[in-house]
């Protein structure tokens, strides 16, 4: 996550799509170290940067 961003600074929605992404990517994860992540770890920063660019706004 970027430095500069807090848990208060995403909304409900994206705090319960990054919970649902970092389940799913963890359960991915206990398959075995051959197994790609890194869609879900892609979708988890466009949030993030999202999130900062929101605040920028403010």
């Amino acid at each position: 996550m970027a430095d500069d961003l807090r848990f208060g600074d995403f909304t409900g929605g994206e705090k319960l799509r990054i919970a649902v992404l970092t389940a799913r990517a963890a359960k991915r994860g206990l398959a075995g170290d051959g197994v790609d992540i890194s869609d879900l770890t892609r979708r988890i920063e466009r949030i993030e940067k999202q999130a900062a660019a929101r605040r920028k706004k403010k």
